[in-house]
């Protein structure tokens, strides 16, 4: 079976470290990563990579999952009041990071996602195939996700989506667009939850584990992450 993850646009590595846990070697592409770095994680790797994405390509070799997050400063509907000023260029080279992305991922014969928070890909591209929050997959992991954040995903090639396993709604917390300016907020707020991480590698690695689309119980979680 393929034993290698892709994931584009990411700076911290949390969406392939479950696939690397299990023995994957995981490439995550980030133009703030510092040249070619490698992190020993479990059985597998994340080897980190500094690359444009619009340039990056990736190993001749066969792709278990591919993963996406386009920035997504200048797409959110949270600063559509600075649109304006922004100008069209902006718009399009954020766009261009999108489609580059997407070109990417679709070229992998594998499942793959796009990640953005609401956005106006759904005006310049579609409508997204799932939405959630990260409190719905809490549960996943032993860190505290309790927390709201609509993010859209835009899927292919036979993606699942997890089973949701966390808390009610009313026990979740808006830390996330509470949270104080800081020269890192932007990388703080984009970086991706570890419980849905987590879910979305055993809707794909494990049968066990039901899925969205399956009417079978979620299995015991006997690999949490940290």
């Amino acid at each position: 079976m393929p034993e290698h993850v892709l994931s584009l646009c990411d700076r911290t590595g949390n969406m392939a470290r479950p696939w690397a846990r299990a023995g994957y070697i995981c490439y995550a592409v980030d133009v703030q990563h510092d040249g070619v770095t490698v992190e020993n994680v479990g059985d597998g790797a994340i080897v980190f990579v500094e690359a444009d994405v619009r340039e990056y390509e990736p190993p001749a070799v066969e792709f278990a999952a591919g993963f996406g997050f386009p920035p997504c400063t200048d797409l959110a509907v949270s600063g559509a009041r600075w649109f304006q000023d922004k100008g069209l260029r902006t718009l399009a080279e954020a766009l261009d990071l999108v489609g580059a992305t997407h070109e990417t991922l679709a070229q992998l014969d594998a499942p793959w996602m796009l990640e953005n928070p609401v956005s106006v890909l759904s005006t310049h591209w579609r409508e997204p195939d799932y939405r959630f929050d990260p409190y719905e997959y809490t549960g996943y992991t032993s860190r505290d996700e309790s927390y709201t954040k609509e993010t859209w995903l835009w899927t292919g090639s036979g993606f699942r989506m997890p089973k949701k396993n966390g808390v009610d709604e009313s026990e979740a917390d808006d830390r996330i667009h509470k949270m104080p300016p800081s020269d890192d907020r932007a990388d703080k707020r984009a970086e991706t939850p570890r419980g849905f991480a987590h879910g979305v590698f055993l809707a794909h690695h494990n049968e066990s584990y039901a899925r969205a689309d399956s009417g079978s119980q979620q299995a015991e979680i006997t690999d949490v992450i940290a």
